[in-house]
């Protein structure tokens, strides 16, 4: 049972963490966002205005497939918009991130402060 207990306790996804007026709320991890590939979509677009499937799949050393399952799943979640268009006889793929997923990054990365917070001062 103990065993159980301290597996529980490491798992990040339920962080204690302190709101504004300094009380304790629980946090939930935003899974979509925390997986690799889409954490580094996410990122990417954060700092960019938009960019080409091909630069995101060179930027993250990723395959066709796995990029394209990853921004499909991003977009079915709003957190990123894609605009497919012709350079000439080529397709091109452009990617830009939402509001909402500003929002979901910005969410997520307080979650990670707090969560580095706790585990130096806690």
């Amino acid at each position: 049972m103990a065993k159980h207990a301290a597996a529980r306790k490491a798992e990040p996804a339920d962080v204690a963490l302190r709101g504004e007026r300094g009380s304790l709320r629980a946090a939930e991890l935003d899974r979509l966002i925390h997986e690799r590939v889409r954490l580094g979509i996410v990122s990417a677009l954060a700092v960019n205005d938009s960019l080409s499937f091909n630069q995101l799949k060179a930027l993250l050393k990723t395959t066709d497939g796995n990029l394209s399952v990853h921004a499909r799943r991003l977009e079915e979640a709003q957190y990123i918009a894609c605009t497919k268009s012709f350079e000439g006889r080529i397709p091109k793929t452009e990617y830009r991130l939402t509001a909402a997923g500003r929002r979901a990054l910005e969410r997520y990365l307080d979650h990670m402060e707090a969560l580095i917070h706790a585990t130096r001062h806690g």
